[in-house]
């Protein structure tokens, strides 16, 4: 438990290092937009080559990938239907609220979570690459096709471009890089190495900077969007999400203990830093985004504690 509270704790201190900054106004919108550019397109494409080139194969094609999907398929459903047929967002905010009620806090929280608290990296390795190479890319693309992308060319085309793009998207890229070298065991020299790992070590503090710039000057938490709409997220993401994946880990897997206890808190993790970054990149449901996180960031520690006493 120790190792959650020191998670949050962690996350916290970023993101409060981030809210001083705008308010000491070292950092304002254009250094933010800065650091959210430099962690999509650069530093987080290097972290998806260190983190799953460096995973064991086995751990990717496991029980725990079945459960993993089957709690985002259910919560991102939920949403959906909600977001579509009760609220009638559009397509752009329905993807980022999709993206919010299901993609988990994978990489600076569910890292040294499944480090500290179930003493193997490998129980996060699932979830993150069912986010990396299935959900990111699908909501990538239907975020491309809001945004307008294909209006003005031919049918072929913009289905060649639309089938293609997840393959020229920078964490995919990255994401599939890294598994390539996990499956084929290859090591990559120093001279690659290094500079790889460098520049990732930028990815997650940018992130959590740029986030809290956010916070500091924009509008304050609950105060942007419909508050029922938030806590539906809230709910789907905390109650929801893990409650399913207990349930196909002891009922349809019938996977026991410590396996179960660790697919529950994956999949009860916060509200991913990224989506954040995917609304501003795309001027989606920003606030919603911002919101989403913070509340599921703070509510996720009582969550995971329930979790820990009623499985640990």
């Amino acid at each position: 438990m120790l190792g959650v509270l020191a998670g949050f704790v962690t996350i916290a201190a970023v993101i409060g290092v981030g809210a001083a900054l705008a308010q000491w106004r070292i950092l304002d919108e254009g250094g933010q937009r800065t650091l959210i550019q430099l962690s999509f397109f650069v530093a987080s494409p290097c972290l998806m080559v260190t983190v799953l080139g460096d995973t064991d194969v086995s751990h990717v094609f496991s029980a725990n990938l079945v459960a993993s999907i089957g709690s985002v398929l259910v919560s991102a459903v939920v949403w959906i239907g909600l977001a579509r047929l009760v609220w009638r967002r559009n397509l752009g905010d329905t993807v980022i609220g999709t993206f919010a009620s299901c993609y988990v806090n994978a990489g600076n929280l569910g890292l040294p979570i499944t480090a500290y608290a179930l003493g193997n990296v490998g129980y996060i390795v699932p979830m993150l690459l069912t986010q990396m190479l299935v959900l990111q890319p699908i909501g990538l693309m239907l975020l491309d096709l809001a945004s307008g992308a294909g209006r003005d060319i031919s049918r072929r085309d913009w289905l060649v471009s639309m089938l293609t793009r997840p393959f020229r998207n920078p964490l995919t890229v990255g994401a599939l890089a890294g598994l390539l070298l996990s499956i084929t065991g290859f090591e990559l020299p120093r001279l690659v190495a290094d500079p790889l790992e460098l520049i990732a070590g930028m990815a997650i503090p940018g992130m959590l900077l740029a986030y809290g710039v956010s916070l500091r000057m924009g509008p304050r938490p609950g105060s942007g969007e419909q508050s029922s709409q938030v806590a539906t997220i809230v709910a789907l993401k905390l109650v929801v999400q893990p409650l399913v994946a207990i349930l196909i880990a002891k009922f349809a897997l019938g996977l026991e203990g410590q396996d179960v206890f660790a697919v529950a808190v994956v999949a009860g993790l916060p509200t991913a830093q990224n989506v954040f970054t995917h609304a501003v990149r795309y001027q989606r449901a920003v606030i919603l985004a911002r919101d989403a996180i913070i509340l599921t960031t703070i509510l996720a520690v009582p969550a995971l504690i329930v979790i820990a006493a009623l499985l640990a």
